[in-house]
């Protein structure tokens, strides 16, 4: 005689996926229509999978006013309940489907800066003897306020503290140096000496866009720091170009568009290839002023995770 299962009344209980995905699609945008455009079906459709959703729960989860929509107390409920829950599903689909491919994901944040000037030009050598990583780069100044569902592996910036779950490895502190092109320099035989830098065309970095930095190092600084005054400047045609993007600054002084100040862990391979070079010794060792990579400590089995981990550091 065959045993018959009895009914399972909690898997009966839960509503159809696909109608929860809809749901949560239309909550997330309070529009049918880009629901429908986000999950690449019809505007119908979405219509459909919440109708049958609200009847299954038996209450009303949007106030419908035209094309526009609102959750009604059930719904904020019923969605703060679960897009975690499906948040979790899908990142644990998609780790065992990278997993299944033999191809890991690691997720890098960083600034602009940062990637530019260090990682890009160190990556080849990386992904050539790391063929099973693919390496998803986060490029931002805006640690703190991100995208909701981006959860990066690895943070490099100016934060030891920058969420939970995450542990903090020391990589530089900063040390802070004029530097422009040999053949800016050959022009501007000047600027040997504090007071020609003073005087000559510099690429100056705003705090503009930076304000989680919590300090701000630029000319002005750099200059009070060695005793100079910025505004004594005196020579008439000497520019002072502002800009809040490093890299930028850095490409403007390789073409010999003036004098910028160098953070050293990222302009010292340039200046080791003579593409950059000092034109004094003088320099600012800011030892309070530190950079960190954090790493997300859920991914201290993750075999990728750790490599990447660990190549960034022995670099440093």
């Amino acid at each position: 005689m065959v045993k018959h299962t009895e009914p399972d009344q909690a898997l009966i209980q839960i509503p159809s996926l696909r109608a929860v995905k809809a749901f949560v699609a239309a909550a997330k945008y309070l529009n049918f229509t880009r629901a429908a455009e986000s999950l690449c079906v019809t505007q119908a459709a979405v219509s459909k999978q919440i109708r049958e959703l609200e009847s299954f729960m038996g209450a009303e989860l949007f106030v419908r006013n035209g094309r526009a929509v609102q959750l009604t107390p059930e719904g904020a409920l019923f969605f703060d309940a679960v897009q975690l829950s499906l948040s979790n599903i899908a990142q644990v689909s998609s780790r065992i489907r990278r997993q299944h491919k033999g191809k890991r994901v690691v997720t890098v944040c960083c600034t602009p800066a940062f990637s530019g000037l260090w990682l890009t030009p160190r990556l080849p050598a990386f992904l050539a003897a790391n063929p099973d990583i693919d390496l998803n780069l986060v490029i931002t100044q805006n640690f703190v306020n991100m995208e909701p569902g981006v959860q990066p592996d690895i943070f490099i910036n100016k934060l030891s503290k920058i969420r939970e779950g995450y542990s903090s490895h020391l990589l530089a502190h900063d040390v802070i140096y004029p530097i422009c092109s040999p053949a800016f320099l050959a022009s501007h035989p000047d600027a040997v000496t504090l007071e020609g830098i003073c005087n000559s065309s510099l690429l100056n970095l705003s705090p503009y866009g930076r304000s989680q930095i919590a300090e701000h190092v630029d000319w002005h600084v750099w200059f009070e720091y060695h005793n100079v005054d910025l505004s004594a400047r005196a020579v008439a045609g000497a520019q002072l170009l502002h800009s809040n993007d490093y890299g930028s600054l850095v490409q403007l002084a390789i073409m010999g568009q003036g004098v910028a100040l160098g953070w050293h862990y990222l302009v010292d391979p340039l200046i080791e290839q003579g593409v950059l070079v000092r034109p004094v010794a003088h320099e600012l060792v800011h030892k309070d002023s530190q950079h960190f990579l954090t790493f997300n400590e859920q991914k201290k089995d993750d075999s990728a995770c750790c490599r990447v981990r660990d190549w960034i550091l022995s670099t440093f």
